[in-house]
């Protein structure tokens, strides 16, 4: 099987921090790209599911009042069913036989009568819900239209930052994956670790002035030899972060 890693026994104390420090460049140069982007990759996402949002809503209000309407025609229908029965009550009660059939019919006219009032109160029911609905519609599609709007500038501002910074992001990350190619597991996860914890995303600092590059902790003379004579991967006592001494950094490049 084809080897992907350069072995721990394969590589020195030195190389390795040379790698650690080469990688924390690379790091920080994409970290830069991602500050110029800045909240507009965020704010794109919440734009867009925003208007899904609003979308999915509008759906739902529209297929309502599509419902709602049908209910009107449904009233509607069942006022001409009972003015038909009123019309063929009062043409029944034209040839009745006595006034006991007379006075039922003139029940059911009387029911019917009060169906179509309550068909008529339900139809002015629903107009108002659609009403309603409609406004609501109406303020959705214009917020819609408000928040596409606000996409297309916010998408076309991070697409003209990206145009401009893909081809270095390309190639900072093809850096960035040959380099942790030959920094053994182990010490990468240990890296991203601390690179994951730090705030301003430095993992890898120099001693300078006497103090941690990273949290500017003071570093005794003993361990700033030790870490010039590169024989082991120390870390600042205080903030966790993997020091390094000047002629690395003076050496270094992406």
């Amino acid at each position: 099987m084809e080897k992907t890693k350069t072995h721990e026994t394969e590589i020195s104390v030195e190389e390795r921090l040379r790698a650690l420090y080469s990688l924390q460049l690379v790091d920080s140069e994409i970290d830069k790209i991602k500050t110029l982007r800045g909240e507009l990759p965020l704010e794109v996402q919440d734009l867009e599911d925003d208007i899904a949002g609003l979308e999915t809503r509008l759906g739902n209000l529209r297929e309502e009042v599509v419902n709602l309407e049908k209910s009107v025609q449904k009233k509607h229908q069942e006022i001409s069913e009972s003015e038909s029965l009123i019309k063929k009550y009062e043409d029944q009660q034209k040839n009745v036989r006595n006034n006991r059939e007379f006075d039922s019919l003139s029940k059911e006219i009387e029911y019917q009568n009060l169906e179509i009032e309550l068909f008529n109160k339900k139809i002015k029911e629903f107009h108002a819900q659609i009403d309603e609905k409609k406004n609501v519609i109406a303020e959705s599609e214009g917020t819609v239209e408000e928040r596409k709007t606000d996409l297309e500038n916010k998408q076309s501002e991070l697409d003209e930052i990206i145009s401009d910074t893909q081809k270095e992001e390309e190639t900072l990350y093809k850096k960035l994956e040959k380099t942790q190619g030959i920094i053994e597991d182990r010490l990468l996860t240990a890296y991203k670790r601390i690179r994951s914890n730090a705030r301003n995303g430095l993992a890898v600092v120099p001693v300078q002035r006497d103090a941690c590059g990273g949290c500017f902790n003071q570093i005794p003379p003993q361990r700033q030899l030790d870490i010039k004579s590169r024989k082991k991967i120390i870390v600042c006592e205080y903030c966790g972060r993997i020091l390094v001494d000047d002629e690395i950094i003076k050496e270094a490049k992406i």
